[in-house]
């Protein structure tokens, strides 16, 4: 049987009121605007705020966003995936907690953990069950509170990360429109270099773990940089080799926003013109699982049918990999 091309039909996304500016972390960390800037692109970043707010609260905001905008009813969905490493609780899964809140009865729905790459990974996922015949209406999120696993003593890291979500409805393909291709990767001996270090069954909490601010996000930023340039870049490369597409063939490339330094490599690399290039990383910072989706909802009305456009990301795992789609509306 012919499988079924699987499109993307509606897109949302959510950022928290709470805007956390460089002046504003120049008064928490030993850091500056010009430091910031110079080094990572941002301006500033968006922060969750309030009393037993979570990630779920901002995926929440992505589901009615795109119920609203496609003129679909909770009932209507068949799985919600939700892409996140701030999962609201280790169990049950955030996926499930979304579908409650927002009343999507007859869903079922799990979290997929892959960092940065976490949307790559859960979109391919969700294409699957579209192609498979088995369902025809998909959520997929990515979504982050990397404020509740930051550091802000560590001006490394609280300088980049902001909290943020974003997601898509996958539906079946009217045309050729949609998904194309993808090419995933990963390699677990890179896990000392980006990872969080306590918290799992390795390293259970303790007393001794918080005191040694053990449950923050650990980095060794120019390992992960050189990795994560490399990473995008060949994966990119080898997407566009098997489907004899080049570069001038490509409308947007839709980069992991994790730096606005790394970004530049990347389209360097790929000499690739950073006008076609979707950039928000001055305003949002690194939402994680959440960039590529927000990039897409807030590059929306630039987007026209049929153009092509590749997403592309690095993260923590180490995780990796691009997918090739054709926009659908």
């Amino acid at each position: 049987m012919q499988s079924i091309r699987a499109a993307i039909t509606a897109v949302h996304g959510h950022l928290p009121d709470y805007i956390l500016t460089n002046k504003e972390l120049e008064t928490i960390v030993d850091t500056n605007d010009e430091w910031i800037q110079s080094r990572t692109g941002i301006k500033q970043r968006h922060i969750q705020k309030g009393e037993g707010k979570a990630t779920s609260d901002m995926c929440v905001k992505v589901v009615n966003g795109i119920l609203e905008k496609s003129g679909t009813t909770p009932e209507e969905i068949d799985l919600i995936l939700v892409a996140t490493v701030t999962p609201d609780m280790v169990f049950p899964d955030t996926a499930n907690t979304v579908a409650d809140k927002c009343g999507l009865k007859n869903a079922f729905g799990f979290d997929i953990s892959a960092a940065c790459s976490g949307f790559l990974y859960a979109l391919t996922t969700g294409v699957q069950f579209i192609s498979a015949g088995t369902y025809k209406k998909v959520i997929v999120i990515g979504a982050d509170k990397m404020s509740s696993i930051i550091d802000y003593t560590d001006r490394t890291t609280c300088v980049i990360f902001g909290d943020g979500a974003g997601g898509v409805l996958l539906e079946p393909s009217k045309d050729d429109d949609g998904f194309q291709d993808a090419i995933l990767r990963s390699d677990g001996s890179g896990r000392d270099i980006l990872h969080m270090k306590a918290g799992g069954s390795l390293k259970p909490s303790t007393a001794e773990t918080v005191a040694n601010r053990e449950h923050f996000v650990y980095q060794e930023g120019k390992s992960v940089f050189k990795k994560a340039v490399k990473g995008m870049i060949s994966s990119t490369d080898d997407l566009l080799k098997r489907n004899e597409l080049s570069k001038e063939d490509i409308d947007w490339l839709v980069p992991h926003q994790a730096n606005i330094r790394i970004i530049n490599s990347v389209a360097h690399g790929l000499d690739f013109p950073i006008e076609k290039v979707m950039i928000n990383i001055d305003r949002f910072g690194n939402t994680t699982a959440a960039t590529l989706p927000l990039c897409l909802w807030d590059y929306e009305k630039k987007l026209k049918k049929g153009q092509n456009i590749v997403l592309t990301s690095f993260g923590g795992g180490l995780t990796w990999g691009s997918i090739y789609l054709k926009w659908a509306y």
